[in-house]
């Protein structure tokens, strides 16, 4: 695609070279900025059956916002510093995971302190034009960030922020281009990201009818007698987890306060759910614990090959296979532990994320402020077992069929990446001004 005829330097880092007929400005200069607010969450008024669309800072994840999932009522708007944000309006995020994010606005609705509003100025600059402006300058916000594990920035920062300005008919030009490129490009990720949940949901179901059902579809079937399990081959047997394995955790005098926790280096990983993601592990952000903490209960020692199960609080149910540990480790009150197993480990982690495991947790969880499940109910589980050199053959099976699975998910994976890649430079190239798509007058094939 080419570019424009002539170009200029500037003195500006963010833009040293844009079109001729171009110029570089503050934000301040072509839009007005606001930032929201938060109605007291103490007064039931200001929020029970609300209905003004409110948004908070996370919602804002780099496009359209077509959707709220909070609302307040009028007399929230007006006993608080929010106020109304007009539709099609870019919208930005000042603090905390999301800082920088951008977002555009397609409803009318108000938001909270951490977001700001870009009401731009229609002589000046075209709203639509802003938003992609916006996504281009994400490291230039991020400069302006301070504070610590919350860091942000004000509206000041959003004001002093430089863009670069073609002619409004260029920016709705520019605008329409983008809107039909980006929508090509997220119509193919789309396809290719439920290609992967396709992916994922025929993992799902291989490793269920593999371990309840068997391999050979011709066997014949007994009644299990175990309710949601149905029928299963008539060679297998149904055990309670506690005759395959023990369970541990930490409980009584094993547990722990603030107290006992350290630096990295200082002691051993704690293991909380949040360490648990996609059924493994990682230990990339942990919390830690003193030696004599770790020392003190040896049969709660984590290692790999362990299998995790989450028994309190809202991920109740969830279950890890621990791989890649290279450091010493043990686990949080939350978790259990499955030690002395009697079968092939990654069987028994395939066999309790099935459907059917998870529909006992389910019937046994107590609590709703603080879902929980006992160890005694664990261990008492119903489990399908086959035979121990068929188990192997299921093994085998699940792991080569798990393998051709991953390979296409992550081909799918680095697919997407390179799609989103090239619509960020599509963007970047576009409102900058690298590239000319005049041309276009809003029409793409």
């Amino acid at each position: 695609m080419k570019g424009y005829e002539k170009y200029k330097k500037t003195n500006n880092i963010w833009f040293p070279i844009i079109p001729i007929k171009w110029y570089l400005s503050k934000v301040k200069y072509v839009a007005n900025t606001y930032a929201g607010g938060t109605p007291s969450t103490e007064n039931s008024e200001y929020w029970e059956n609300g209905k003004i669309p409110w948004l908070p800072s996370g919602k804002l994840q780099n496009s359209e916002i077509i959707t709220a999932e909070k609302f307040i009522t009028e007399q929230g708007l007006i006993n608080s510093s929010t106020k109304w944000i007009k539709a099609n309006t870019t919208l930005v995020a000042l603090t905390g995971a999301t800082c920088g994010n951008v977002g555009y606005l397609k409803f009318k609705a108000c938001a909270n302190q951490s977001v700001i509003a870009i009401d731009e100025i229609p002589e000046k600059v075209v709203s639509r034009f802003l938003y992609y402006m916006f996504l281009n300058i994400r490291k230039q916000i991020l400069t302006h960030q301070t504070g610590g594990a919350q860091a942000g920035i004000n509206d000041n920062n959003v004001k002093n922020l430089f863009i670069c300005i073609p002619s409004i008919n260029e920016q709705t030009q520019i605008a329409a281009f983008l809107d039909k490129k980006t929508a090509l490009i997220d119509e193919i990720i789309a396809k290719k990201e439920r290609l992967i949940e396709l992916s994922d949901a025929k993992r799902k179901s291989i490793i269920n009818e593999s371990v309840t059902k068997g391999l050979n579809p011709d066997v014949k079937m007994k009644e299990s007698g175990i309710e949601f399990l149905g029928e299963i081959p008539e060679h297998w047997k149904i055990v309670r987890l506690k005759q395959i394995a023990n369970a541990f955790g930490r409980i009584g005098f094993r547990g722990y306060t603030t107290n006992d926790l350290v630096e990295e280096g200082e002691g051993a990983i704690t293991i909380s759910p949040s360490n648990m993601k996609g059924n493994y592990m990682t230990f990339e952000n942990c919390t830690y614990i003193s030696w004599e903490k770790y020392e003190e209960s040896p049969e709660i020692k984590i290692f790999n090959d362990d299998i995790l199960m989450v028994k309190t609080g809202s991920t109740y149910g969830k279950i890890g296979l621990v791989k890649n540990l290279d450091r010493k480790a043990t686990i949080n009150p939350q978790i259990l532990v499955l030690k002395d197993v009697k079968i092939n480990n990654a069987y028994l982690f395939n066999l309790l994320r099935t459907n059917y495991m998870q529909y006992q947790v389910e019937t046994n969880v107590i609590g709703s402020t603080i879902p929980t499940i006992s160890q005694t109910k664990i261990l008492n589980f119903h489990l399908p077992l086959p035979p121990n050199d068929e188990i192997e053959q299921i093994m085998f099976y699940i792991q080569n069929q798990m393998e051709l699975i991953d390979k296409v998910i992550e081909l799918e994976k680095k697919s997407i990446q390179k799609l989103k890649d090239y619509r960020q430079s599509l963007i970047s190239e576009a409102v900058t001004g690298k590239i000319d798509v005049s041309d276009y007058s809003g029409k793409i094939d």
